[in-house]
């Protein structure tokens, strides 16, 4: 009997849960107060007394016997191993079966496996029992709801021993054990940071979603276990070869040798679960039990360390109960929140502290880079899928780009191209541009400062592009305002039939100078397409208090760092990516008044470098 895959799973239990964390009671929260300089805002003892009735020992009715309780019924003391004859497993399975709408069979292969967890691996088993009494609650609730058979609930530990981050050599995740691609069938997302096959809450419904499908398949829930476990293909496959039998025990020689076993072993659990003082498995009790765990919305991105730092609350307890973040960061936003699950004692001060606890960030400046860094890769690139007729010429042009750009960014080694194929068309990238110092005025009573920002388009709401200001000082006592000459794009927006030459005369300007400002290689353009026709100028003036400030920070040449802006980006995560910038430096480099004026492929002044 091949047992081998169980008793991994079984051990694998230990490897991930330190027994003095999880299941001892006298190890206390240290925290590092070297950086706790906020100031702690106490729960309020009215609130907290409401809170405390959901503490009430009638939410406790779930846990298991306690040492005393065995000793007193069964007379066993600590170690002892009971051996029963089979018509006593036979019994017991017996009444099992007849209080569940799931066949319930004693025979050798389930007795090999009631051994397996009640006499080879006691120590193990105790453990998962003392689990069951943080999960089984939530997992009887779903069932419940999807009606389903609560004894389901002992699948779970047959699948990972109640390890939410418990992964086979094939990839398989969580609890329940999903693969990548039928956790994506139901709703469960992977990403770096975040794997909702870990999250205990979501893999439970989706395994009832699951399990409800195969059922409305196959109506026999041993059938439904054994699909579960190697797929619907392979259970129908073996169907045909048993000449069409619809019931487990006679198609169990066609399935693949895993499955013939995954079935005896969620019966003998069954068994092992429901007899657990009969054969004198004691829970090793957890450190809290599942009406003892709250959740709370998180808004902005945090680390489990910053929780643990602020809430004096151990990292490995953080991680246990939140097993779906794979990085120990939580990358919320204000559209995107995320839950965390915390012990109801703590609930309340991570509330009257969320403020707090957001503004930490400021004073772990190497974490956020981490997150940054990590969420970087999600808009790294805009990409472009190819249709039917499409060329890259024609993406180029769509993109305002050149083929041999196309070519590099894609490594392509012609321009042969297929429909569907993705083509990064917008990469992201740093530029720094020094633009040359204008001469100065021939007067020799004034020092002349002149700066030039870039001509670099930026598309603003009111589709203007980015100003360029050459901004000219008067240095003397007597000067007279600083004036601004703002020349801003003009655009023409492509009708039906229109071509380069009539657009040329209707601004009085030539096809080369379009050509030149639009960068492009021919006369072809297409309906809708936007033109940059011309230059307005606009000239303002300026107090001498803001003439005094420019002539203190006057340069010969202003050197400025660009950044292209990627889709999904906002003004504080650029700030955040670049070093000593804030959000006010980039709106005022760049004449921003909203963010909305944001576009993908946008190249927007970040910092003055030199």
């Amino acid at each position: 009997m091949k047992i081998l895959k169980f008793s991994g799973i079984l051990i694998a239990v230990c490897c991930f849960f330190p027994t003095n964390y999880l299941f001892s009671q006298d190890i206390p929260a240290t925290a590092d107060t070297s950086q706790s300089a906020f100031e702690f805002i106490k729960d309020d003892f009215i609130a907290a007394s409401l809170d405390s009735l959901a503490g009430l020992r009638y939410f406790e009715g779930f846990e298991c016997p306690t040492d005393e309780t065995l000793k007193n019924v069964f007379g066993f003391t600590p170690g002892f191993v009971p051996v029963y004859a089979d018509s006593v497993y036979y019994n017991r399975l017996k009444k099992l079966d007849a209080a569940s709408p799931i066949n319930l069979t004693y025979n050798q292969y389930v007795k090999d496996y009631i051994e397996l967890y009640a006499v080879k691996k006691r120590g193990l088993m105790e453990r998962v029992m003392g689990l069951a009494q943080i999960y089984f609650p939530m997992f009887e609730e779903h069932l419940d709801r999807f009606n389903m058979p609560l004894e389901l609930k002992y699948l779970a530990i047959v699948e990972s021993a109640l390890n939410p981050v418990a992964k086979s050599r094939v990839g398989a995740t969580g609890l329940w054990q999903f693969m990548y691609g039928t956790g994506k069938a139901y709703n469960l997302k992977v990403t770096s940071l975040v794997d909702d096959r870990r999250d205990p809450l979501k893999s439970t419904i989706a395994a009832c979603e699951h399990m409800n499908d195969l059922y409305k398949m196959y109506n026999d829930w041993l059938l439904v276990l054994a699909a579960y476990n190697s797929g619907a293909g392979n259970v129908n496959k073996a169907i045909r070869r048993s000449g069409g039998k619809m019931d487990f025990w006679q198609i169990r020689p066609f399935l693949p040798l895993e499955t013939r076993g995954y079935v005896p072993a969620f019966i003998a659990v069954n068994y092992v679960m429901s007899y657990a003082a009969e054969h004198n498995l004691r829970p090793v009790q957890p450190l809290f039990h599942h009406f003892e765990i709250d959740t709370v919305i998180v808004k902005d991105v945090l680390s489990f360390n910053q929780i643990s730092t602020l809430l004096n609350i151990p990292v490995e307890e953080i991680e246990f109960l939140n097993p779906a973040y794979k990085s120990r960061i939580i990358p919320a936003t204000k559209e995107n929140t995320y839950v965390l699950r915390l012990q109801k004692k703590n609930i309340a001060d991570f509330v009257n502290n969320e403020a707090q606890l957001y503004a930490y960030r400021s004073q772990a400046e190497i974490e956020k880079e981490q997150v940054l860094a990590m969420m970087k890769t999600v808009t790294q690139a805009e990409y472009h899928k190819v249709k039917r007729g499409e060329s890259l010429g024609v993406i180029a042009r769509k993109y305002r780009c050149s083929v041999n750009d196309l070519k590099r960014w894609n490594r392509l080694r012609s321009t042969n191209i297929q429909i569907g194929q993705r083509l990064i068309v917008r990469p992201e990238s740093f530029e720094q541009v020094t633009y040359a110092q204008a001469k100065p005025k021939p007067a020799p009573a004034q020092k002349t400062d002149v700066r030039s920002a870039s001509a670099q388009e930026t598309e603003s709401n009111n589709n203007s592009a980015e100003a360029v200001a050459a901004i000219t000082a008067a240095d003397s006592a007597g000067a007279e305002p600083e004036v601004i000459v703002r020349r801003e794009n003009i655009y023409h927006r492509v009708k039906r039939g229109e071509t380069l030459g009539r657009i040329a005369g209707k601004y009085k300007t030539s096809i080369s100078e379009l050509q030149r400002l639009n960068n492009l290689r021919g006369s072809n353009i297409q309906a809708g397409a936007r033109l940059i026709v011309g230059i307005s100028e606009t000239t303002d003036t300026v107090g001498e208090a803001i003439t005094a400030n420019h002539q203190k920070t006057k340069e010969n040449n202003t050197v400025f760092k660009y950044y292209t802006v990627q889709r999904g980006d906002t003004l504080w995560k650029i700030a955040n990516q670049h070093e000593g910038v804030t959000v006010e430096d980039i709106k005022r480099l760049n004449n921003i008044t909203n963010e909305k004026q944001l576009r993908p492929g946008q190249k927007i002044k970040v910092t003055v470098i030199s």
